[in-house]
C-alpha cells in the first residue's frame, strides 16, 4: 500500500481559519509496520515549501506567511519515513481566512424599531443591485440572539441558532460563509429571521429570572464581494434595512418553546422584487464590541430519529416515544384546516404513564403551530431546542400517523472520536448514554442540562468531564472557544471564575473548588489530548490568575479551609434538599484542588518554555501537597474524612506519592467501597476518580464490582430503568417509577458520565501517554464480569485501538498503533512492558478467570463475604423480604458490609424461625 498523507487545520476542520497562523496536523495511512516520520514538507500554493525534520505532525505551527483577512490558500503535505517510505502530496486542503482586517467591520447591529413585546421575533431584509455576479463573496454575519440568513430565498448555511451563545457584554461571535453561488446579476436580497434566543432569556432561580443581556435581539452582517475586474464591494447592515415583527414566528424562547402561526407567512420575504408594504426601517443598536470569529463548530442537525411507539397515557393523551432522550426538536408534516392549532409538549420521562413535566421547573418546552390550511405543511421551530424523549401531541387533525414525525438531533457539530464495546450489554448502554449526554449538552457551550430553566455553562460539570469529553469527541475548538469567555468573565472578577460561563446569573463571584478549576483543568486536558499548545498559550494568564486566587485563599498554612464550597456535590448520602452535604470534608476537596491547579500551571508553563513560572508553581504545588498530607492523612494510612472521595483525591491527584502510604490508602478505599456493598458513595468530585484510584492501587476487582452494581445508587441502576442518558442524581427516578422529589432533578447531565474515561483508559486499556498521542499506553485490565472489552479512538495521528478477550485460561490482547506513533504495552499477566511501533499487534498469555466467590455461608459469615457474593446477598434479601419488605429495604440501606461483623450480629429483631430459614438457605448457595 502506497503511504498517503491527509492534512488538516488543527482547530478548524472545515478549513476556515479564525487566526492568521492556524496550526496544522496531518496523518499518514500506511500498512508499513513501525512507520516513523523522518521529514515532512508543506506547501501553500504560493510556491513556498517548508521542510520539517523529525516526527512532528501534531499541532505544528503555521510555517508560511500569515494569512491575510479573507485570503484563500491551497495547502498540501507529504512525508517520508526513517526507512525511506514516502507519501505523495496529499489531497489539497482549501484554507480560507474567516476573519476581517482590523477596522474593516462596518456593519451596524439592527432590529425592530418599535417592538410591541419583549423578545419579539423579527424578519429583516435588504435589496441591492449587482451589475454582474461576483467571482467571490463571503458573508460575515453576527447576532446578539440567533439568526437564520438567506440570500435570494436560499439559506446561506445549515447552522442552527447561529452564531451561538457567548458572554454578550464581553464577546460577540461572527460566522463567515462563502455565498458566491447565491448571488446573481441584477436584483438581489438578503433576508434574516431573527429571535432572542439566549440574549432575551431570563436567568435565575426561585421564580425570579432576570434578563441580563437585553430585551430584543439584533443582527449585523456585511457581505464582501470581489468581481472579475478585481473591484470589491461591501453590503452591510445599516439604517436603510427594513424590518417587520408580524412574521409567522410570533413568540420564541429557549425555555418556553416557540409559537408559530403559518397564516402569517410572508411570501417572498427573503427574495428580491417584492413590495415592501408592511416593512419599516430598522432601529440601529449601539454596540461597543466588534464581533470576533467563532472558533467552535456550529450547532447543526446531526441525526434524525423516528417514532418507536405511540402511547395513549392513562389520562388519554397521545404521546410519541422516540426511544432516546435527546436534544433537538420535532419536525412534523401535516395537512389540516386553516386555524387548526397543534401543540407539541416535550418531556424526558414518563411518570406513572404521564408526561413528567415537574423537573422542567419554570421551563415549558412547548411548541404551538397554527395551520394555514394550504395543504401539506411542515412544522418545526427555528430558534429553540428541547431535551426530550417523549412528545405529547394535541390538536392533530384526523388520525395521527407516527411517520409524520421526526426528532431532529441538535448539538455543536463535533466529530466522534471514540468507540467502546464489551461483553457486558449494560455497560455498553452506559457508554452510549454518556455519548448522548455529551452531545445534548455540548450545544454552543457546555451546559449542565438541556431541558429545565437552567442550561447554563456550569464550570464544575465540564471540569470533571473534560478528560472524557476529549476522548469521545473532537472538542478542541468547542472548548477552546468557551475558554475565551471563561477568561473574560474571570477578568471582571479579579481572577475568580464565575460558577457559570457565560456569567448569566450575575451573582457575587466567589471561588469554589472543582468549579473554578475548569480554568486550569480544561485547557490542560485539551493539550494532553490534542497536543494543542495554542490553548495553553492563550489561557496561561487565566490559569495563573485562578491558581493565584486559590493560593491566596490557602495563605501561609497552604490549606484552603472554612469557606463556602460545593464540595463533593450530590453525594448520594446527602439529603435531597442539601446536595452539598457530602461525607467528605469540604476543606479536603478545596485544598486538593489548590494543589491540582498549581501543578497544572507549572506543567503548562514548562510546555511553553516559561521555566521560572514552572518552578514557582511546582514549589507552590509541593507545599500544598505537603500541607494536605500533614493535615488530612494519618500515619496509619487513613484520611481524616474516612470517605471514598477523600481517598480518591489523595490518590488520583498524586497528593500522596509514597508507595507504602498509597497502598494503605488504596486498601482503605477498597474497604470503604465494599462497606457500601459496592454502591456509589461519591458525588461530582469523587466519582470521576474512584475507579482509577482503586485500579492504580491494585484493587481493579473492587472497581469492577462498583462499576457493575445495579442497585441504587450505581452507574447501572439508571440503565436497568431504561435510561438513555446520564442522570443528574443517582436516583433521579425512584424504583417505583416516581421522579425524585428534589427540586433539582435532570435526566440528562453528563458529569457522572466521567466514568467513560475509565472504560477506555483502564478497562479496555487505551490512553495517550504523550500530548497528541505520539506515544500510547496499551494497558488493558481484564476483570470479573467481562469476557472482552475494546476501545477504538481517532487520535491526531490516526486510528488506535486496544482490545482484550478471554480464551479459556488465556487472554488475548490486540493493539493497533497508528503510523508515526509508538506504544508501551503493559500486559495483564505481568512481565516487562513491550515497546511496539505502528501496525497491528497481538499478545497471548495465561490469566485464569477470576474465581467466583464461594461459601460455605451461614449466619456466622462476615458481612464482607456476603457483599462479595451476589448469590449469597440475593438469598439474604429474599429471606428478609419474606419476613418484612420494609425491614429488608432498611437493612440493605443501613448495613455497613465490613469484615469485622458477622451477619448474625446485625439481624436485630428477626425472629428465630426466619434466622433458621436464612441459615439453611445460605448453606445451600
Amino acid at each position: 500500500m502506497q503511504p498517503t498523507a491527509t492534512l488538516r487545520l488543527t482547530r478548524h476542520p472545515d478549513g476556515v481559519a479564525t487566526t492568521a497562523t492556524p496550526s496544522l496536523g496531518w496523518r499518514v495511512d500506511t500498512d508499513a509496520p513501525g512507520w516513523i516520520q523522518a521529514w515532512a514538507e508543506l506547501a501553500d500554493g504560493t510556491g513556498a515549501v517548508h521542510r520539517l525534520a523529525g516526527p512532528d505532525a501534531v499541532a505544528v505551527d503555521w510555517p508560511f506567511a500569515p494569512l491575510a483577512p479573507g485570503e484563500r490558500r491551497t495547502l498540501t503535505a507529504r512525508a517520508a519515513s526513517s526507512t525511506g517510505g514516502e507519501t505523495g502530496w496529499s489531497a489539497p486542503l482549501e484554507v480560507r481566512a474567516g476573519f476581517l482586517a482590523a477596522g474593516a467591520w462596518e456593519a451596524a447591529f439592527v432590529g425592530l424599531a418599535d417592538p410591541d413585546r419583549v423578545a419579539q421575533p423579527a424578519l429583516l431584509r435588504h435589496a441591492f443591485e449587482l451589475p454582474e455576479a461576483p467571482v467571490e463573496a463571503v458573508l460575515y454575519a453576527s447576532a446578539i440572539g440567533a439568526h437564520a440568513t438567506s440570500i435570494n430565498g436560499a439559506r446561506t448555511d445549515d447552522r442552527v441558532l447561529a452564531p451561538g451563545w457567548s458572554a454578550y457584554d464581553k464577546r460577540i461571535q461572527l460566522d463567515s460563509t462563502d455565498v458566491t453561488a447565491l448571488l446573481r446579476p441584477g436584483a438581489n436580497a438578503i433576508g434574516v429571521a431573527l429571535a432572542g434566543a439566549w440574549r432575551t432569556e431570563g436567568y435565575g432561580f426561585f421564580g425570579r429570572p432576570q434578563r441580563v443581556y437585553g430585551e430584543q435581539p439584533s443582527y449585523a452582517a456585511q457581505l464582501w464581494m470581489r468581481f472579475a475586474d478585481g473591484t470589491e464591494r461591501t453590503v452591510a447592515t445599516g439604517p436603510e434595512w427594513l424590518a417587520r415583527g408580524d412574521g409567522p414566528i410570533t413568540d420564541s424562547s429557549i425555555y418556553a418553546g416557540e409559537t408559530v402561526d403559518l397564516r402569517l407567512a410572508v411570501d417572498g420575504w427573503d427574495e428580491p422584487g417584492i413590495a415592501t408594504d408592511g416593512w419599516t426601517p430598522v432601529a440601529v443598536e449601539e454596540v461597543a464590541l466588534t464581533p470576533e470569529p467563532r472558533l467552535a463548530p456550529p450547532v447543526r442537525v446531526t441525526e434524525e430519529l423516528a417514532v418507536v411507539e405511540v402511547i395513549t397515557t392513562p389520562s388519554g393523551a397521545t404521546v410519541l416515544d422516540f426511544g432516546q432522550n435527546l436534544v433537538g426538536r420535532v419536525r412534523a408534516t401535516v395537512d389540516g384546516p386553516a386555524g387548526t392549532v397543534i401543540t407539541l409538549r416535550h418531556a424526558e420521562v414518563l411518570e406513572h404513564g404521564e408526561m413528567g413535566m415537574r423537573p422542567l421547573r419554570a421551563a415549558v418546552q412547548t411548541d404551538t403551530f397554527t395551520l394555514a390550511g394550504t395543504g401539506a405543511e411542515v412544522l418545526e421551530p427555528e430558534f429553540t431546542f428541547h431535551g426530550f424523549r417523549y412528545v405529547e401531541v394535541t390538536g392533530w387533525p384526523g388520525e395521527l400517523d407516527p411517520a409524520a414525525f421526526t426528532a431532529r438531533v441538535l448539538h455543536s457539530d463535533m466529530a466522534r472520536t471514540a468507540r467502546f464495546a464489551s461483553s457486558h450489554p449494560l455497560v455498553n448502554r452506559l457508554h452510549e448514554n454518556v455519548v448522548w449526554g455529551m452531545r445534548g449538552n455540548f450545544l454552543s457551550i457546555p451546559t449542565d442540562c438541556p431541558q429545565r430553566d437552567e442550561r447554563l455553562g456550569w464550570t464544575g460539570d465540564i471540569q470533571v468531564f473534560s478528560p472524557t469529553a476529549a476522548t469521545l469527541h473532537d472538542c478542541d475548538a468547542f472548548l477552546a472557544d468557551w475558554l475565551v469567555d471563561l477568561a473574560r468573565e474571570q477578568e471582571a472578577h479579579d481572577g475568580v471564575v464565575p460558577m457559570v460561563v457565560p456569567d448569566a446569573l450575575r451573582g457575587h463571584a466567589r471561588p469554589a473548588a472543582a468549579w473554578g478549576d475548569a480554568a486550569t483543568v480544561v485547557p490542560w486536558e485539551l493539550y494532553r489530548r490534542y497536543g494543542d499548545r495554542e490553548v495553553l498559550a492563550d489561557q496561561l494568564p487565566s490559569m495563573r490568575a485562578w491558581a493565584d486566587v486559590l493560593l491566596a485563599q490557602a495563605g501561609e498554612s497552604r490549606l484552603w479551609e472554612g469557606s463556602m464550597q460545593f464540595g463533593d456535590w450530590l453525594d448520594p448520602d446527602a439529603p435531597a434538599d442539601q446536595p452539598g452535604a457530602a461525607k467528605v470534608s469540604r476543606d479536603i476537596v478545596a485544598t486538593a484542588y489548590v494543589a491540582r491547579s498549581a501543578r497544572i500551571v507549572s506543567q503548562a508553563a514548562a510546555v511553553l518554555g516559561d521555566d521560572a513560572t514552572a518552578a514557582a508553581y511546582a514549589r507552590h504545588a509541593d507545599e500544598v501537597a505537603a500541607a494536605f498530607r500533614a493535615a488530612y492523612v494519618t500515619p496509619a494510612g487513613r484520611m481524616m474524612s474516612d470517605a471514598p472521595t477523600a481517598y480518591a483525591l489523595a490518590i488520583g491527584f498524586d497528593l500522596v506519592t509514597d508507595p507504602e502510604s498509597r497502598d494503605a490508602l488504596g486498601a482503605r478505599l477498597a474497604e470503604r467501597v465494599r462497606a457500601t456493598r459496592y454502591r456509589i458513595s461519591t458525588g461530582f468530585v469523587g466519582t470521576p476518580l474512584i475507579l482509577g484510584a482503586l485500579a492504580a492501587t491494585g484493587h481493579a476487582d473492587a472497581a469492577a464490582r462498583l462499576l457493575l452494581q445495579t442497585d441504587c445508587p450505581s452507574w447501572l441502576y439508571p440503565v436497568t430503568l431504561g435510561a438513555t442518558t446520564i442522570w443528574e442524581r443517582w436516583d433521579s427516578m425512584l424504583p417505583d417509577g416516581s421522579i425524585n422529589p428534589g427540586e433539582m432533578t435532570s435526566f440528562n447531565h453528563y458529569a457522572l458520565g466521567a466514568v467513560a474515561d475509565w472504560l477506555h483508559r483502564s478497562l479496555a486499556g487505551l490512553s495517550l501517554a504523550t500530548p497528541g498521542g505520539t506515544r500510547l499506553t496499551i494497558a488493558p485490565t481484564p476483570v470479573a464480569g467481562f469476557d472482552h472489552a475494546s476501545s477504538t479512538q481517532e487520535t491526531p495521528l490516526g486510528t488506535a485501538s486496544s482490545a482484550w478477550r478471554r480464551d479459556g485460561d488465556e487472554v488475548v490482547v490486540e493493539a493497533v498503533v497508528p503510523p508515526n506513533a509508538t506504544a508501551t504495552v503493559v500486559l495483564p499477566w505481568g512481565g516487562a512492558p513491550v515497546e511496539v511501533g505502528s501496525g497491528a499487534h497481538a499478545f497471548r498469555g495465561t490469566l485464569p478467570a477470576p474465581a467466583a466467590p464461594a461459601g460455605p455461608y451461614s449466619l456466622a459469615t462476615p458481612l464482607a463475604a456476603i457483599a462479595d457474593d451476589p448469590d449469597a446477598f440475593a438469598v439474604l434479601m429474599a429471606t428478609l423480604r419474606g419476613f418484612s419488605e420494609g425491614y429488608a429495604a432498611g437493612f440493605a440501606a443501613r448495613t455497613s458490609w465490613t469484615e469485622g461483623s458477622a451477619l448474625q450480629d446485625v439481624l436485630f429483631g428477626v425472629p428465630p424461625h426466619t434466622l433458621e430459614e436464612l441459615d439453611a438457605a445460605l448453606a445451600a448457595v
